[in-house]
C-alpha cells in the first residue's frame, strides 16, 4: 500500500515544520486527535502513542517519531498492531504557489491474500480521512500563525 496526502500552505516553511514537528500540541489544533503521549523521548528518536477519529470511530498506533530537520522531514515507523512496519513521511517543499507539504504511507501487508481488503479499509477508509484532516487543520493553524506574526 502507498498511499499520498498533500495541501498548499501559505506560510513560512519553518513555522510549518516547527508546528507539525510538535506533537504534542496537535490535540489542541488537531480537532480529530484524542490525544498524543510519548513513551520515550531521547534525541535522534522518540516513542509516540497517538489516537483519533475517523468520523466518530477511534483509532489508535505506536510509533517511532524522528524529527529530522536537516532534511526537513517528520518520520514515523509503525510499531504494533494492523499497521505494523508502516513507514510515514512528511515533507515541506516550498514552491511558487506556497509550501508543499506531503505524507506518504507505505506498508507491505504480511498476508498478501488481505492486501486488498485491508488497502481499502485501512488505506482509503482511515489513513487517506484522517491525513486529508490533520493536512487541512495544519494548514489553517499555519496561516493563522503567520497572519498573527506579519499583522
Amino acid at each position: 500500500m502507498h498511499t499520498g496526502n498533500s495541501i498548499l500552505i501559505q506560510a513560512p516553511r519553518e513555522l510549518i515544520f516547527e508546528t507539525a514537528a510538535d506533537l504534542e500540541r496537535w490535540p489542541a489544533i488537531l480537532p480529530h486527535y484524542r490525544f498524543v503521549r510519548f513513551l520515550s523521548r531521547r534525541p535522534a528518536c522518540s516513542i509516540v502513542q497517538m489516537a483519533a477519529r475517523r468520523s466518530g470511530i477511534p483509532i489508535c498506533w505506536t510509533s517511532e517519531f524522528v524529527v529530522d530537520r536537516e532534511r526537513m522531514e517528520l518520520r514515523f515507523l509503525h510499531l504494533k498492531a494492523f499497521t505494523r512496519g508502516m513507514r510515514v513521511v512528511w515533507t515541506f517543499h516550498e514552491t511558487p504557489a506556497g509550501v508543499l507539504v506531503e505524507i506518504t504511507h507505505v506498508l507491505h501487508f504480511h498476508v498478501r491474500a488481505f492486501a486488498s481488503l485491508a488497502e481499502t479499509i485501512i488505506g482509503q477508509f482511515f489513513i487517506q480521512h484522517v491525513a486529508n484532516k490533520t493536512l487541512q487543520a495544519m494548514k489553517a493553524q499555519a496561516e493563522a500563525t503567520a497572519a498573527a506574526t506579519t499583522a
